[in-house]
């Protein structure tokens, strides 16, 4: 494992972010965004805040920075409220691995119950745990009536490939 490779990963991760906002969940009237729906976290709101607040929480243990409370879904009553609090979690995870080293990713940062995580598998975790929630909003949004495609990594890498 290397830091290139994790780079990689996380572009695939940011850009697949982006993509559900920008192509599917701004396609969604601003009823259907915050509508309750009895499966997982709710609604499409839910689930994105979820995504967003795990994502910050992770890299500022990574950090070495306390964890933030989860955060609130009803502090994002619009996508663009959304979109804007993400860009700078966003930015904090890209400041983040553009400083990580390959010595790094065996390191064992964090306290408590997650002492024993190295940085890789934190790394593998937070993306792992966004295509999950992608899918689950995805799929939440085909119910609405948008049309959507496949988040695979291996589309990602045809049209991104590593030289």
């Amino acid at each position: 494992m290397n830091v290139a490779a994790f780079r990689h990963f996380y572009a695939y991760h940011f850009a697949e972010n982006r993509q559900l906002l920008e192509q599917y969940v701004a396609q969604l009237s601003a009823e259907q965004y915050i509508q309750a729906i009895p499966y997982s976290l709710g609604s499409v709101r839910n689930q994105l805040v979820h995504l967003m607040s795990v994502d910050e929480t992770w890299f500022s243990g990574l950090r070495g920075v306390d964890f933030p409370e989860p955060l609130d879904p009803n502090a994002f009553p619009d996508l663009a409220a959304l979109r804007s609090y993400w860009a700078g979690v966003e930015a904090m995870m890209r400041d983040y691995l553009a400083n990580l080293q390959d010595a790094d990713l065996q390191t064992k940062p964090l306290d408590g119950e997650d002492e024993n995580l190295i940085v890789w598998q934190v790394l593998l975790q937070v993306v792992n745990h966004g295509t999950d929630h992608r899918a689950q909003v995805l799929r939440m949004c085909h119910d609405f009536g948008v049309k959507t495609s496949s988040q695979d990594y291996i589309f990602y890498v045809y049209d991104n490939p590593i030289i």
